[in-house]
């Protein structure tokens, strides 16, 4: 009877699932332990002396956790998960409030919290529910003809970035407004709060750099190397376009590129150009194309809501995930500043694959199709 039962559900799972995007979520679930194998044996053996294996073995216990984070928030009923997004939200959030309280400091910035077991960048999980509470405002029956609920939302960024800000986390921060700013013009609101809007966080944030150059001037700093590189250390992003352009069209072959050597975080915020160098920019464009191909699938979808909720969810949830990609991108071909961006799926840490995981959950919650799924 439970066997019957069991094959009943995975049967209305695996119909109503959008198999599509699932695939390529494993895709690059699986692309992301390969390359991790790939660029940290030598970092585990050679620099840190561990087993080769040491932060291969941690990458596949996470993906593991993660897919079945995946699996778990995709299998949960909709209408559940909505009334979820608060509760949930509010908990993230007063993991990144206490980052300050009681965070680890890793090479001069305090961004994760200390778990035994491993530590947690709380922004990691936040995101995709930040985005989710930012549409839940928006839609809020009650706020429907009022204008208090760009406010609100507002409200809601403004105290992420100033916990960010303080980490200090500069790219997670742009990742933040970027998508909130999305999010927001794809509800409908006016273009002239968008402006009163992105004016009062420019004020707030030259107000910063003023008054507090100490704390904040890193900002300011990383702009003038980036615009002239005479005037700083541009050596990791030096070192990863350079990487880029050794691995040409088809790379270096596996193991033989010296990325991952040079740069210490190269298996988190340099991964692409990892793979650019030892498996060629063809590969890298792949990679990048299946990112461009969920986010097709996803806005494909949404033209087949009727809930607002779940049509501006996915189109939130779809440019987060493309910003931070190319944001990663970006970085790595020294179009865009040094920020610290991993790439999702992709690069080495617990926390940032339990926060893609969890966006992929959501995507595949919220495309499922609704004729197959029973009460």
């Amino acid at each position: 009877m439970q066997e019957n039962s069991f094959k009943f559900l995975f049967s209305t799972y695996w119909r109503s699932i959008d198999k599509k995007i699932l695939l390529c979520f494993l895709t690059l679930f699986f692309l992301g332990l390969f390359f991790s194998f790939s660029s940290t044996s030598s970092l585990a053996g050679e620099r840190l002396n561990k087993d080769y294996y040491f932060f291969f073995t941690k990458h596949l216990i996470f993906t593991i956790l993660a897919l079945s984070i995946m699996i778990i928030i995709s299998s949960i009923k909709t209408e559940i998960l909505i009334n979820l997004v608060l509760p949930l939200f509010v908990v993230t959030f007063i993991f990144l409030a206490l980052v300050p309280i009681i965070g680890v400091e890793v090479k001069g910035a305090k961004r994760w919290i200390d778990l035994y077991f491993f530590r947690l960048q709380p922004i990691e999980i936040l995101k995709p529910f930040f985005i989710l509470m930012t549409v839940k405002i928006l839609t809020f029956e009650k706020f429907k003809n009022s204008q208090i609920k760009y406010i609100l939302s507002f409200l809601i960024l403004g105290s992420v970035i100033i916990l960010l800000i303080d980490q200090p986390d500069l790219g997670q921060s742009i990742l933040l407004i970027g998508s909130w700013v999305a999010t927001v013009f794809i509800s409908g609101v006016s273009l002239v709060y968008m402006f009163i809007f992105l004016s009062i966080f420019l004020i707030c944030l030259s107000s910063l750099l003023f008054f507090l150059p100490e704390k904040f001037g890193y900002i300011i700093n990383r702009l003038i190397t980036f615009f002239d590189p005479s005037q700083g250390d541009k050596f990791q992003s030096s070192s990863a376009l350079d990487a880029i352009k050794l691995g040409g069209l088809t790379g270096q072959g596996m193991g033989e590129g010296i990325l991952k050597e040079s740069v210490p975080e190269a298996h988190t915020d340099y991964v692409i150009a990892v793979i650019s160098e030892e498996y060629g920019s063809i590969v890298s464009i792949m990679i990048l194309i299946i990112f461009l191909y969920i986010s097709f699938r996803i806005i494909k979808n949404c033209f087949n809501q009727d809930n607002q909720f779940l049509k501006i969810s996915l189109s939130g949830l779809a440019t987060l995930l493309i910003f931070q990609t190319f944001i990663h991108a970006g970085v790595n071909t020294n179009l865009l500043p040094t920020t610290g961006m991993t790439l999702p799926f992709l690069s080495y840490g617990g926390s940032s694959l339990i926060g893609s995981a969890i966006l992929a959950g959501l995507v595949l919650n919220y495309t499922k199709n609704k004729s197959y799924l029973y009460d």
